[in-house]
């Protein structure tokens, strides 16, 4: 496209984002501050529409644009800078924040305020997880909390009943046990060395290794490696015009509610190198009720082996100028604080 053609282009883009109607020629003329006439507007739609970027309703009508369109016109707007201003805001705001599943859901509803769209946020674990420290309380009526704490600050509790009672004291030298011999290392590597030692108990340890014996088999340090999740503003999607019946709305929503639904979604559109803004115009080979939104994201490595994926769910006519704003900005904030 020449510049005058993309300009055009553009034009009709961010009209058809206002208006949600075919545009016309005439509608651009008035919208230039040259003298460009309609129907010199006419024969570079005509072209831009055998190229592919607008379609035409019916002979008479005005042009719409195409997801080619909507393609082109993100991407000359991932090219904007970054606002200090708005960077150190964000940072600021999460940094107050202690744990990645508290910065995963604050980045979502910071989205979903930023954009009115549906903020979508991920961290993802490594599957290599370094123990930072245990704890274990009870709960009273033979029940124990067991709650392990990873590196990557991903904290996980489980509720066990056991059999016997274990005093307080007990719990507490288990817990200085674990700590103390395994801090630092992965949780596979505690597994085997665990079982190892549960296998070649000394008489020192006999009575508290058959404690962790029995927590063990429990489930005690069976960390599941699954990504926090937080998505936000679904409801923003109501009353869009999507084509869609009542059932397939539904069905959109429920697909919205499966977390590993999600995961593979963002795992699918951002495969980009980490830190470039992807824009993928229609999801419909994501999910058949997902053809007319469009996805912006960004994949962020952080440090302790996590990745963050930060992403903005909407309408084709969504502000893309915005979201890509938002999902830069937000994006940068949790890559320059310590997961």
């Amino acid at each position: 496209m020449t510049p005058r053609d993309q300009e055009i282009l553009f034009t009709i883009v961010q009209s058809y984002i206002e208006t949600g109607e075919p545009v016309a020629s005439r509608t651009i003329a008035r919208k230039r501050r040259d003298d460009l006439s309609p129907a010199t507007i006419r024969n570079v739609m005509a072209d831009l529409s055998d190229e592919g970027y607008l379609s035409q309703p019916h002979t008479s009508a005005g042009r719409l644009p195409t997801e080619k369109a909507f393609r082109a016109y993100a991407a000359s707007l991932i090219r904007s800078r970054l606002m200090s201003a708005e960077l150190q805001r964000l940072v600021a705001e999460l940094r107050r924040l202690d744990t990645i599943e508290a910065r995963v859901g604050h980045s979502s509803h910071v989205l979903t305020e930023m954009t009115r769209g549906v903020g979508i946020a991920i961290a993802m674990p490594s599957f290599s997880q370094r123990l930072d420290h245990i704890e274990l309380v009870d709960l009273g009526d033979r029940r124990v909390l067991m709650i392990v704490v990873t590196q990557d600050r991903i904290v996980r509790n489980r509720v066990v009943a056991i059999e016997d009672p274990i005093s307080p004291g007990d719990l507490v030298n288990i817990r200085n046990y674990i700590n103390q011999s395994f801090s630092g290392w992965t949780v596979d590597e505690i597994r085997v060395e665990l079982r190892r030692r549960l296998e070649q108990q000394s008489a020192a340890y006999d009575s508290l290794l058959k404690k962790i014996r029995f927590l063990h088999a429990k489930g005690f340090l069976e960390i599941e490696v699954s990504p926090e999740v937080s998505l936000e503003g679904a409801s923003n999607l109501v009353g869009l015009d999507l084509h869609l019946t009542r059932e397939k709305m539904r069905e959109l929503f429920r697909a919205l509610e499966e977390k590993k639904r999600i995961v593979q979604l963002l795992d699918k559109f951002l495969e980009q190198s980490a830190g470039e803004v992807t824009v993928q115009v229609g999801l419909g080979e994501a999910h058949s009720t997902m053809r007319e939104l469009s996805l912006i994201g960004i994949a962020v490595p952080l440090d302790r082996g996590l990745c963050a994926k930060i992403a903005v769910l909407g309408p084709m006519r969504m502000n893309y100028e915005k979201a890509i704003s938002a999902v830069l900005h937000l994006g940068h904030a949790f890559q320059s604080i310590p997961a």
